[in-house]
């Protein structure tokens, strides 16, 4: 967290503006004045020969000037060129080719006049170039034959190019040549070899050329290496060996400069140019290059290092760079150095350039032209573009060197003076006029501007102004006082006023007062002070892990007349909000941080007229960036040693790292883990197995994750040996009733241990003495066929490859395969355990009719039929598994009051067997499910109407519904009372006690078996009419009295007849009304209301569906149903205990619930009259 500092640029625009506050007085346009130019073209105008040609000049005066050009000093005839032309009310030239011309033609040097009757200006000479990239000439270039550890130089020697190409080294096939101490380019453009390696032949080398202007690539043929060795082996595992070159038998040398050659050279610079030195030395092992300064340090701020320490950069030269500089080239062997002197030499550059010149009649005053360079510049006065020499005479004016001074100065010596300085290294060019006028003072600014300014901060206030001769002016506040300099004010000399630090009593109106003989004139400033803006809730450094959210916090206060702005930065840059950011007052939010969110933040509070910073540091704890440069070393039969160097922990410590590998013969292009390290160590030993051609990565983990896997390393195989360990998982398992099938687990290629690696496998008979059989297998299964079935098999499986056999296997014992079984349970027996529930116990059959492995009794069972009469029920085949070989079981979750049958089975891995003889039992009644869709209603103070549906599942024959309700007003409960009700009774009506009182119902259906489920319901809480009560009782004193009281109550209660004389009609005419001919379906035979035609019409309207037909427990059926114990809460696959009998609990499906939802309380179903005959 920190308030950050303005940053320099401010105070440097400070610098210059304060700076630019002794300038010259501009004369106002509406008066005469000589011409001056304003824009011109570069001294050196390169130009694209593919577009036109522009060349600037620009310039004021008044009147206007003209303008006429100059080519190689002479005039430049622009009527007589066609394709040339002068842009309207300016100098600047076009050179139009859209209709043909070569640029070059016009080449060469051009100045630009603008002349009014006051004077005339120069512009520089500017000098015009057509840029030019030529081809580069085709050559035939022989492969380059060099010994390894030899120094090579590759010339580039690029055509010469207007400006110079830029020079770059690729491979043919656009590959970048990778360059280092060893291999790199020079400034010239050549590619230097210290010492050539083996590895360099493994790609050719072209140098390219990048032109500027016409952005094309020219690429020279390519240079091809044959490099001599003691050692053609290019073992890559050597190029990272701390002695690599003893390791490939190449001699080590002393060092040897290539470029510059010799101990010494000189180099010259131009002063404010960078300066650039560079040393490129052979040896080996490859040398390395330091520089110094004699008699002094190389200067820290300008100096830089380039191209691995080959070349020295020296920005902004100056004098003080010149002298004597070394660079000093060293390896194991010895070291060498070379001496560059630096001279510096400058173009002419101004200590004083003249300024226009403003005077009075009869006033004196003088041009001053100086400048400094090396070699000293010599100094030409012009007049109008004419030598000084053969200008008219003027005795008020009198030359003395760098100075032209003017005395008692009239009308006639307005002119424009030019300054030209030159050396050998370039020259500059000043325009100055001196203009004669007599004007009174004038204000150049608007009247009475408002400036606003923040507390303590300096500020300045401006009052443009111009007379001649020029004003004396001063300053007043609020109109009263002594002139206002010195102190806390300063007057600058082109009438602004700075006041170096604001107070609030620096608020009012400030006058500024310009004087001259010829009059006075004023303006005035008015100045209100503003309270700064600032962050007193700065953000804070924070440290986060990866995926959390983050809050920057930045409370801002500020003056409230002025608009606030809260903007962030991030890393200095301009943040953007993304859909994880939210951006508010006060603070910024960031959910769920990424890597890419650490960096620090800049909350930006800013008016529009200051600012305040604030920074703070977010710290992302990320997962590890990956480990690079794999080395491998210590190369032994068994092992290798690995080294690696860690990337980046990214903030969050290494803890481990995991080594994996890949072998490219079983399993190619996967990688496996090897091994895993502590995250303190970078170098490991790994042992490895047999005949394995080996590669590794590594894989860095820490707190946030894990990183990316490095590069793989370089490959490293090991000599075979024969298998230590035999195929794991060995199984013999019959997939038919005559075969075996003898499978096992491949070994993957560290177990392999050599080439051609194979399984041989024998079997025989268990507790016999048959011999052994074997077959050799090269995949990972062998089918044993015409075996008996069900028969135990002993069973080896041994490895095998070319450098011979694994150890002794192990015996494992399978089984050929099975045939369904021979028999069923017998004396299958059934005892009714509840409504539900059934226990089954039966006799076992013999082992040797099993044919196989037992895996369980079975009993098969469905619902044939419901003791309701007229009840459709689904009949498909339920199970229930009684694993093991076990002699009894239960079946639960059945239908109360339902036939069912039921077979028994065994069964083996290979299937069922045959099925038993069918019992058949009855279910007891048991009790009934909820009553449907319970409804209280309330539609008065007086009564409460209850209604509700028959049960899903009776289970049973209902004998009625029982109903309890009590009364209770918060935490008091009234006495219980209860309600019994017939089968068909679905509604009933509770007469209130109190208006105040709430109700809670419960009521559940009745069987000869007992009461089931109850369903809970409260009545409807009663509006609070405490308040309009008492507002009532209050009033009616005053009110019931009234004969308009009287009326509107009458009015009301009539209203009221009306609207239920309406309503009792309505309802007589919705009782009954034919629909035969309306129903696409007829009424079955059994609708108690077919005999009219017509049925009742309830205010509920959700009738059965068309196309369905009513159920005896009231459940509506889809005609062809599948219905089974799954629409009930059973699945098809049903769970059960291990006694046999179901997990969970008898359920209603809640979907059937919903769908049955809609359904009448009084459907037309024949269910009714079952109820009523009970």
């Amino acid at each position: 967290m920190a308030r950050q500092q303005p940053p320099p640029w401010v105070h440097t625009a400070i610098l210059l503006c304060l700076l630019s506050l002794t300038g010259a007085i501009e004369i106002p346009m509406d008066l005469s004045q000589p011409p001056t130019i304003t824009k011109q073209s570069v001294k050196d105008h390169i130009v694209d020969p593919r577009d036109n040609i522009l060349i600037e000049c620009e310039a004021k005066g008044n009147p206007a000037p003209s303008f006429h050009w100059t080519r190689n000093s002479r005039f430049f005839n622009i009527a007589k060129d066609p394709r040339v032309s002068m842009r309207r009310r300016s100098g600047t030239l076009v050179i139009d080719f859209r209709s043909g011309g070569r640029p070059e033609e016009y080449e060469g040097e051009y100045q630009c006049f603008a002349r009014n009757k006051f004077g005339t200006a120069l512009s520089n000479r500017i000098r015009l170039q057509v840029s030019k990239s030529p081809l580069w000439p085709k050559e035939n270039l022989d492969p380059v034959v060099v010994q390894e550890g030899a120094p090579l130089t590759l010339q580039c020697n690029p055509p010469p190019g207007l400006p110079s190409p830029v020079i770059f080294w690729m491979s043919s096939s656009m590959e970048p040549i990778t360059q280092d101490k060893r291999v790199s380019q020079g400034h010239n453009g050549d590619l230097y070899f210290s010492n050539v390696m083996l590895q360099d032949m493994q790609t050719d080398y072209s140098c390219n050329a990048r032109f500027h202007f016409t952005h094309t690539i020219q690429q020279k043929n390519a240079f091809t290496l044959k490099v001599l060795t003691n050692n053609p082996y290019n073992d890559s595992s050597l190029r990272n060996h701390p002695d690599m070159y003893s390791a490939r038998g190449v001699a080590e040398r002393t060092p040897s400069f290539m470029y510059p050659q010799g101990t010494a050279s000189s180099q010259m610079v131009l002063r404010g140019m960078d300066l650039l030195l560079e040393c490129i030395a052979s040896g080996v092992p490859t040398p390395d290059i330091a520089w110094y300064k004699k008699g002094g340090d190389l200067p820290s701020d300008k100096a830089k290092f380039e191209n691995f320490n080959k070349a020295l950069r020296i920005t902004n030269v100056s004098e003080e760079d010149s002298g004597e500089y070394f660079c000093l080239a060293s390896n194991k062997m010895g070291s060498i150095r070379h001496t560059i002197s630096v001279r510096v030499k400058a173009a002419p550059y101004w200590l004083d350039e003249p300024k226009n010149l403003i005077l009075a009649p009869g006033e004196d005053g003088r041009l001053v032209c100086r400048a400094n360079g090396n070699p000293k510049p010599t100094v030409q006065w012009m007049v109008n573009g004419e030598p000084l020499q053969s200008a008219p005479p003027n005795p008020n004016r009198e030359v003395a060197g760098d100075t032209i001074i003017f005395r008692d100065t009239q009308i006639s010596s307005r002119a424009v003076y030019q300054c030209n300085t030159s050396n050998e290294h370039g020259y500059l060019l000043a325009n100055a006029f001196v203009s004669v006028l007599d004007v009174p003072p004038r204000m150049l600014s608007p009247r009475n501007q408002l400036i606003r300014v923040i507390l303590y901060n300096r500020t300045r206030l401006d009052c443009p102004f111009f007379g001649s001769p020029i004003p004396t002016l001063r300053w007043f506040k609020n109109g009263q006082g002594s002139n206002l300099d010195g102190g806390n004010y300063h007057v600058y000399e082109n009438g602004s006023l700075e006041i170096k630090m604001i107070r609030k009593e620096d608020q009012g109106i400030y006058t500024c007062v310009a004087t001259n003989i010829l009059g006075k004139a004023e303006n005035q400033v008015r100045l209100e002070v503003k309270d700064p803006t600032r962050i007193y809730r700065m953000p804070e450094d924070q440290v986060v892990k990866r995926g959390t959210t983050v809050q920057l916090e930045c409370r801002v206060k500020h003056d409230p007349s002025l608009k606030l702005a809260v903007s962030w930065l991030k890393d200095d840059e301009p943040l953007y909000i993304g859909n994880r950011m939210k951006k508010e007052d006060d603070s910024l939010t960031i959910f769920g941080v990424a890597e890419r969110d650490q960096g620090s933040y800049t909350c930006v509070a800013s008016t529009e007229l200051d600012q305040d910073l604030a920074k703070a540091s977010l710290t992302v704890l990320g997962r590890p960036d990956r480990p690079r440069d794999l080395e491998l070393t210590d190369l032994a039969e068994r092992s290798v040693r690995l080294t690696w160097i860690p990337g980046d922990d990214n903030n969050s410590p290494i803890t481990d790292y995991v080594v994996q590998f890949e072998e490219d013969q079983f399993q190619p292009g996967v990688w496996h883990d090897h091994s895993k390290f502590p995250g303190s160590v970078n170098s490991a030993v790994l042992r490895l197995s047999p005949y394995v051609n080996y590669q590794f990565r590594v894989i860095a983990i820490n707190e946030v994750g894990s990183s990316h896997p490095s590069l793989p390393s370089e490959r490293y195989r090991t000599s075979g040996a024969p298998p230590e360990s035999n195929p794991a998982d060995v199984k013999g398992e019959g997939t038919r009733k005559n075969n075996m099938e003898i499978t096992w687990t491949p070994m993957n290629a560290t177990s392999a241990f050599g080439p051609n690696l194979r399984y041989i496998v024998k079997w025989r008979r268990r507790e016999t003495r048959e011999t052994w059989n074997n077959v050799t297998v090269w995949g990972s299964r062998y089918v044993v066929g015409q075996t008996p079935v069900y028969v135990p098999y002993e069973i080896r499986v041994q490895a095998e490859n070319d450098f011979g056999k694994g150890p002794e296997p192990d015996t494992v014992i399978g089984y050929s395969g099975e045939d369904y079984p021979r028999a069923a349970p017998t004396d299958v027996k059934i005892r009714v355990l509840n409504s539900t529930a059934i226990s089954l116990q039966w006799n076992r059959v013999y082992p040797d009719t099993v044919q196989g492995q037992l895996r369980e009794y079975r009993a098969y069972y469905w619902r044939e039929s419901s003791l309701l009469k007229n009840l459709w029920v689904s009949q498909k085949r339920q199970q229930a598994s009684f694993p093991g070989d076990r002699p009894r079981g239960v079946v639960s979750r059945l239908f109360p009051y339902s036939n069912y049958k039921l077979e028994m089975v065994v069964v083996n891995g290979r299937g069922d067997g045959p099925r038993g003889e069918t019992k058949e039992f009855t279910t007891p009644e048991g009790v009934p499910s909820a009553p449907r869709r319970f409804r209280v209603r309330q539609p008065n103070l007086e009564t409460i109407n209850l209604e509700w549906d028959h049960p899903e599942h009776p289970n049973g024959i209902l004998i009625g519904y029982t109903l309890k309700y009590v009364a209770f007003n918060g935490t008091k409960l009234g006495k219980q009372i209860v309600e019994n009700f017939s089968p068909n009774q679905t509604k009933f009506t509770v007469q209130r006690a109190d208006p105040v009182s709430r109700y809670r119902f419960t009521l559940s259906a009745r069987t000869q078996v007992g009461s089931g489920e109850a369903v809970t319901e409260e009545s409807p809480a009663p509006p609070n009419e405490a308040t309009p009560t008492a507002a009532y009782t209050n009033n009616q004193a005053d009110i019931a009295t009234q004969g308009w009281f009287i009326g509107l109550m009458c009015a009301i209660a009539l209203l009221v007849l009306i609207l239920l004389i309406v309503c009792f009609i309505k309802r007589s005419r919705g009782g009954k009304y034919p629909v035969r001919e309306k129903k696409d379906v007829p009424l079955g035979p059994e609708d108690p209301k077919e005999e009219d035609g017509s049925f009742d019409y309830s205010d509920e309207d959700n009738k059965p569906l068309q196309g369905s037909q009513t159920s005896l427990d009231g459940t509506i059926k889809q005609q062809e149903s599948d219905d089974s114990l799954v629409d009930y809460g059973e699945g098809g696959e049903g769970q059960f205990n291990e006694d046999g009998s179901f997990i969970g609990q008898y359920t209603v499906k809640k979907d059937k619930e919903e769908t049955e939802g809609n359904e009448s309380s009084e459907a037309t179903s024949p269910v009714n009259a079952i109820y009523s005959l009970a």
